[in-house]
């Protein structure tokens, strides 16, 4: 081998192979571009950003680590998530969940939808 080499397999590299995979269509609705990371809770994306949030809770784009997705203001578009694995304990992003996602819990993602509204966030 030489110092810096690299020995890589034949064919394409395949990434999450077998998990679950959904499609969401996306609209941004806000004046400004936003971009999701790779591993953002996306049922806990930006408010502006208008989707199924009960569908999504639980999952996170279907991209490679490190990179991101960007919704430009008015853009529609269809995204690929794949579910959490391991523990499927979400803490921090906008503190939605906050713990366990179990299927019984009370969706506060839901409420992310409708900033500004009775029961929502502001």
């Amino acid at each position: 081998m030489i110092p810096g080499e690299y020995k890589l397999k034949e064919g394409d590299i395949e990434l999450c192979a077998g998990r679950e995979r959904i499609s969401v269509e996306v609209a941004n609705t806000g004046d400004r571009p936003i971009q999701i990371g790779s591993h953002y809770h996306f049922a806990e994306a930006n408010p502006a950003l208008v989707f199924d949030r009960d569908k999504t809770r639980g999952f996170r784009l279907d991209v490679a680590a490190g990179t991101a997705i960007r919704f430009e203001p008015g853009q529609t578009r269809e995204v690929t998530l794949i579910p959490y694995v391991g523990k499927r304990e979400i803490y921090g992003f906008r503190g939605d969940v906050m713990g366990a996602l179990l299927s019984n819990a009370p969706d506060a993602a839901r409420n992310a939808q409708k900033p500004g509204e009775p029961g929502g966030q502001s």
